[in-house]
């Protein structure tokens, strides 16, 4: 299945199906989850980067066993707007993927998603640098994952 527009992503989706959202690093990938009304994104899990196959496999499982039905990529666009070399790796990710599985992919604007869950547990967790590392990704990816659901309407209150 293509790259699919984020507003269109519910239509792809089964009845009680979840939505992925990824925060693709370098080293790691945040992965969180919505619940299947398309309500909250919970944080779940960092998952080490390997290889790519390695990592597939391991996101298929993930689909599998958590019943998702559509994924929402954060896509780091810089700071002015443009797409620069992170934005051309995910895209590539997702077309790589795209290969193996037919579930539908959304990309959402992760600007400043790892710098606000920072500041937020810095400030409100008080959590150390190494605790932070542990989790930064996926609460970034929990944040990516909420605004998407945020915007489409299914997520705010």
């Amino acid at each position: 299945m293509p790259v699919v527009d984020l507003q269109s992503i519910k239509s792809h989706l089964s009845p009680n199906q979840n939505l992925l959202g990824l925060d693709l690093g370098s080293k790691t990938i945040g992965l969180a989850v919505s619940d299947p009304t398309l309500t909250f994104a919970s944080p779940i899990d960092t998952i080490k980067r390997t290889k790519f196959t390695a990592d597939a496999n391991r996101l298929m499982n993930i689909n599998k066993n958590r019943n998702i039905g559509g994924w929402v990529l954060g896509m780091p666009v810089e700071m002015g707007g443009f797409e620069g070399a992170r934005c051309q790796s995910t895209r590539q990710f997702s077309a790589n993927f795209m290969e193996l599985s037919d579930i539908p992919i959304a990309f959402w604007d992760e600007r400043l998603s790892s710098s606000a869950v920072n500041r937020f547990l810095i400030n409100e967790a008080d959590m150390t640098r190494k605790r932070r590392g542990h989790v930064v990704d996926k609460m970034a990816a929990g944040y990516i994952l909420q605004g998407a659901l945020d915007s489409l309407g299914y997520g705010s209150l």
